[in-house]
């Protein structure tokens, strides 16, 4: 079916290539409801949304129209820890014990905070104990286990995607250090001063706004979900404890948009990611030494959780053949389950977001969504 209603927003005529790649994308791949920015130099050449922001169909996607979106949300609570330490508050080769003493259960006195922002602290799922019901909004339930949790291998061996646990742990050390929760320190230190439209925790204030997400068909021959079969696996732990944090429908509720799960519940759209990431390439949230550091290759193997293999930096994902951003070799960002992805190109002063409600699977062994190549191919064609 060809959908060609509520398409809106502006595209400078040099990037007119970007706007077609994303009207395609609704023919190509069922689109529903996205939205889609470049920002080149803090100013946006690219500010384009259209289609629908329920599965029905029936309420268009509109210019302020937000949706969760999933792991994305890491780029922005990375961007926080590596502000603490351009401050001098945070030492990343610290352990995690200096700012959170009770973290040093387990075996875990000695852990550095680089390792939490890496994916390398074996602590990607939590079982010493079986959590009740509703943990997952609870800050305190899921940071206490956490800190008793030993770690699934011996930390700074292995990279595994900590996909939940990243943003409690990482979270955590942010709250100890600013006495304040990582939703809030990113709104008061980074949203706000930007004017960026994106909140860890939503109010029911937003609700009216916030796009409805429609789940992907399950892909029961990916290395995760194969895995996840054995109820002992660090998958199927993952995924069940707590018992609802994955359950189909729980993104859309307002227990799961109210809490603060700074891995995977930040609400935000395509110029809002976009204008991050531009402003991360231009320095006007990190000084360049800091995000350099910040972006310097941790590991490249093949995680033991996804069975993919990635380029990690320190919160950042680095660009990689099966995970690309672009063209710039230096280039780094974020993606989200389903489809969402931000990414900076620090050399060309470039900042790219696109969020979308309908999550597909990525691509064979990958971590590609099919909806990106096009549109970052026509985004460095129109560079040229």
């Amino acid at each position: 079916m060809t959908t060609t209603t509520n398409f809106s927003g502006k595209t400078d005529s040099r990037f007119r290539a970007v706007e077609d790649a994303f009207r395609e994308n609704f023919d190509r791949f069922g689109e529903v409801g996205a939205a889609l920015s470049v920002y080149i130099d803090g100013k946006p050449v690219v500010d384009i949304w259209g289609g629908h922001a329920d599965a029905a169909r029936t309420k268009p996607w509109e210019q302020d129209t937000i949706v969760n979106v999933w792991s994305t949300t890491k780029g922005i609570v990375a961007a926080c820890a590596h502000r603490l330490v351009e401050e001098g508050q945070l030492d990343i080769d610290a352990p995690v014990a200096k700012y959170w003493p009770e973290f040093a259960q387990a075996g875990k006195e000695s852990l550095p905070v680089r390792y939490l922002l890496s994916h390398q602290a074996g602590l990607a799922a939590i079982n010493s104990e079986v959590l009740p019901m509703g943990s997952a909004f609870k800050w305190d339930v899921m940071t206490n286990a956490l800190a008793k949790q030993k770690p699934w291998w011996e930390p700074g061996t292995a990279t595994g995607y900590h996909a939940l646990t990243y943003g409690w742990l990482v979270g955590e050390v942010i709250r100890r250090i600013t006495d304040k929760s990582p939703g809030t320190y990113f709104l008061e230190t980074i949203a706000e001063p930007l004017g960026l439209d994106f909140r860890i925790g939503t109010p029911a204030s937003e609700d009216h706004r916030i796009a409805e997400v429609i789940p992907a068909e399950p892909d029961t021959e990916a290395y995760f979900a194969r895995q996840m079969s054995d109820p002992e696996s660090i998958q199927f732990k993952l995924a069940f404890n707590p018992p609802d944090l994955l359950m189909p429908g729980i993104v859309n509720t307002r227990e799961w948009r109210a809490a603060e799960i700074p891995a995977a519940n930040g609400h935000g759209n395509g110029r809002s990611v976009a204008a991050f990431y531009g402003a991360l390439a231009t320095g006007k949230i990190l000084r360049e030494e800091t995000l350099a550091r910040a972006i310097e290759e941790q590991s490249n193997s093949t995680d033991v959780v996804m069975g993919i293999q990635a380029r990690i930096g320190l919160g950042f994902v680095l660009s990689s053949p099966k995970y690309p951003m672009g063209n710039g070799a230096r280039n780094f960002g974020h993606s989200g389950a389903g489809g969402s992805m931000g990414f900076a190109d620090p050399d060309a002063g470039l900042g790219f977001g696109y969020t979308m409600n309908r999550m597909l699977n990525p691509l064979k062994d990958s971590l590609e969504d099919p909806r990106w190549r096009p549109m970052m191919v026509a985004v460095y064609a129109s560079l040229k």
